[in-house]
């Protein structure tokens, strides 16, 4: 992921001014979808789209890891459809994911090109991606974790997020080692 100079400290500045709107300080868990309703953004399962559209089953079913989120644009509106099949901490980090799309102020483009082949912009998503880690397990919060020496397993309940996610934001914030180095 090669991320465009300086966009790391604009994520964690953005982060913490989310956070502090949000009424939450440095090291608490986030909620995404508390940060949807702050954002006006509507927040709908993919299951509510079965009796619609019977296809969604395949991503609901055997095609459950294919489909994670998508926002819709309405005008000047987002909608946010996520698959309510993955597990509890996927969906958060698909929500904090799209959500990141939005506070980045991502534009909008069409699915997918004139010859079908599906749209993808990859510094746009590695930058929701970064943001979207950093909102759930803030730089502080990682080093909170490594300096309690929480249980990787207990921490990632504790934020809402999978255990791969938390031992991500672990690594990449150095936190074990810089809490390491403080002894």
């Amino acid at each position: 992921m090669t991320l465009r100079r300086g966009f790391k400290t604009e994520a964690k500045q953005l982060a913490a001014e989310i956070r502090s709107e949000l009424g939450l300080s440095p090291i608490d868990p986030l909620d995404p979808k508390a940060l949807a309703e702050h954002l006006a953004i509507d927040i709908l399962p993919l299951s509510d789209f079965r009796e619609e559209a019977p296809a969604v089953m395949h991503f609901l079913e055997e095609g459950v890891g294919v489909f994670s989120a998508i926002t819709i644009f309405f005008d000047t509106a987002r909608i946010i459809i996520h698959n309510d099949r993955h597990s509890e901490g996927r969906q958060r980090s698909n929500l904090a994911h799209e959500l990141a799309h939005a506070l980045l102020q991502h534009q909008p483009m069409p699915l997918f090109s004139d010859l079908g082949l599906r749209h993808f912009n990859k510094d746009m998503e590695d930058e929701a991606n970064w943001l979207s880690g950093t909102l759930l397990v803030s730089e502080q919060a990682a080093l909170h974790i490594a300096r309690s020496e929480i249980e990787v397993n207990s921490a990632a309940e504790l934020y809402g997020v999978s255990t791969k996610m938390l031992q991500y934001r672990l690594n990449v914030t150095g936190a074990y080692k810089r809490v390491a180095a403080m002894r």
